[in-house]
C-alpha cells in the first residue's frame, strides 16, 4: 500500500513556517516583503488557502530558498516514478506546473517541473532565487528577460537567471516543455544556518 501524497497546501503549509523560522523574520515582515496580505500568509501556513504559482515564487524570491524547499515531500529511491495524472497541478495566470522531481547533486538542487504555458495570458514574474531552464517540446513560446525577448520552439532550449524579471508567453495555443530549476548552495534551506533577511 503506496502513502497519501500530502497536497501542496499541506506541504506549503509545513515547509512555510520551516523557512520563515529559518530565516528569522515575522508573518508581518514576510507579508510586506511580498506583497502577499497577512491574513493569506497565515491561512497558508495553516493549511487553507489556494496556493498559485505567483504567491509560491513570490514567497521562494523573498524567502531567497528553492521552490521545493516549499513544496517537497518526496525521498529518494533506487527506481522513481512520478505520474503526472497522480501529480497536484500548480496553476498561475497563464501556466501549469507539475512538481515532478528534487534532484540533489552535491551542494546544488534541480527541481523538474511538467509545464503548460497556456496560451489565455503570459506568466509573468519579479523574479526568484536559481536559475530557470526551459526545453520546449510542443508549440513556440516567447521568452522575455530583463527587456530581452526570444522566440523559442520544438527541441529549443533557453536559460537565464531567475532572479530577473522574466516572462512566458505561448505564441499560438498551448506550449508544452519542460522545466528545470536549478539552486545553489546557500539558496538551499536544508537545516544549515542561513543569514538573517535584510531590510
Amino acid at each position: 500500500m503506496e502513502d497519501e501524497t500530502p497536497s501542496i497546501r499541506d506541504m506549503l503549509a509545513v515547509n512555510l513556517r520551516a523557512a520563515r523560522a529559518a530565516r528569522g523574520i515575522s508573518l508581518s515582515e514576510l507579508s510586506r516583503r511580498s506583497g502577499i496580505g497577512k491574513a493569506t500568509l497565515s491561512q497558508l501556513e495553516s493549511g487553507g488557502g489556494n496556493p498559485t504559482i505567483e504567491t509560491v515564487f513570490s514567497l521562494s524570491r523573498v524567502l531567497e530558498v528553492a521552490i521545493s524547499d516549499l513544496l517537497d515531500h518526496r525521498a529518494g529511491g533506487a527506481l522513481t516514478v512520478v505520474r503526472g495524472a497522480d501529480v497536484e497541478v500548480l496553476s498561475g495566470e497563464g501556466v501549469d506546473l507539475r512538481p515532478l522531481r528534487r534532484i540533489e547533486t552535491g551542494d546544488g538542487v534541480f527541481e523538474v517541473y511538467d509545464q503548460v504555458v497556456r496560451g489565455d495570458a503570459p506568466q509573468r514574474s519579479q523574479g526568484h532565487v536559481g536559475v530557470e531552464h526551459t526545453i520546449v517540446q510542443t508549440g513556440s513560446l516567447l521568452v522575455e528577460v530583463a527587456g530581452r525577448s526570444v522566440e523559442v520552439g520544438p527541441g529549443d532550449y533557453v536559460a537565464f537567471d531567475a532572479r530577473e524579471p522574466h516572462c512566458y508567453t505561448a505564441s499560438a495555443g498551448p506550449v508544452h516543455s519542460v522545466l528545470l530549476l536549478q539552486y545553489r548552495a546557500d539558496e538551499r534551506l536544508d537545516g544549515r544556518p542561513h543569514p538573517v533577511l535584510k531590510g
